[in-house]
């Protein structure tokens, strides 16, 4: 018989879902049978897309940033208010400056930001997902929790500090919630992208030198797609990954080894 990843009858939540990774993995995710939440900060009329080309039924989306720890609330809230549960969270959002700056040139206010972004909203976000999850996770319907780090994040990323601790950061935090809610049927991963064809890596591709730098790091020779990110996330929601938690999904090319 052949084998399907099925998301049916789930509820999840994936932030970020206008755009790039995360709007390939809201489409997998309803492709799969879930209904799915996301958020959007500006991208109003992809978000408004994306939902028109699924169907009202199993997806809606909501203005929100994700900004420090004040506003993860609002969205796992209106996540509950529209599908009744949440069953899965996807800490897809972040932001990463395409310009090089030297830790000793590095405002205060870009790492500040990054952190922000990058670590406090997950942290905000997991910490309300988690009292949600708690109410309705069971040994035949596990919760799962996947955020999304970087190569950066286990090797470091020269002139990009802020973005590699924040993402190093995430590692870390699966590692140990992974074990802290593994008694509750809450199960954490994390997937570590490596380059990726989006609008945030755009900046950086489109440099001819840059690329090459880029491609010389990366064994298979060429970026991911975000497709080629979003079916891991996938997988690590499914059933056929019910004895993986605290682990790190490595979908980069073979970069982190080269580094």
């Amino acid at each position: 018989m052949p084998v399907t990843l099925s998301l049916a009858g789930r509820v999840a939540l994936i932030t970020g879902g206008s755009r790039g990774i995360g709007a390939a993995t809201v489409r997998l995710f309803a492709q799969a049978g879930a209904r799915v939440f996301f958020n959007y900060r500006h991208a109003k009329s992809e978000a408004e897309a994306l939902v028109k080309e699924i169907g009202d039924s199993a997806c809606a989306a909501m203005a929100c940033e994700l900004t420090g720890t004040k506003t993860a609330a609002k969205l796992v809230s209106g996540c509950r208010a529209r599908f009744g549960s949440i069953d899965l969270l996807v800490a897809n959002h972040g932001v990463w400056a395409a310009e090089d700056r030297a830790i000793d040139t590095m405002a205060d206010e870009q790492w500040q930001h990054t952190l922000a972004v990058n670590l406090d909203a997950v942290f905000a976000l997991v910490k309300h997902a988690v009292a949600a999850m708690k109410e309705t996770a069971g040994p035949q319907s596990p919760a799962h929790i996947v955020l999304i780090s970087s190569t950066a994040g286990q090797r470091g990323e020269a002139l990009h500090t802020d973005y590699a601790a924040s993402k190093g950061a995430l590692i870390s935090m699966v590692k140990g919630l992974a074990t802290e809610l593994a008694p509750h049927h809450i199960y954490v991963n994390c997937v570590a992208p490596g380059w990726v064809d989006t609008d945030m890596s755009r900046p950086a591709l489109d440099d001819p030198e840059t690329a090459k730098k880029i491609l010389r790091t990366i064994p298979l020779g060429r970026v991911a797609t975000v497709e080629e990110i979003a079916a891991p996330i996938l997988f690590l929601c499914t059933p056929q990954a019910g004895f993986i938690t605290g682990e790190v999904f490595n979908v980069n090319g073979g970069a982190v080894l080269v580094g």
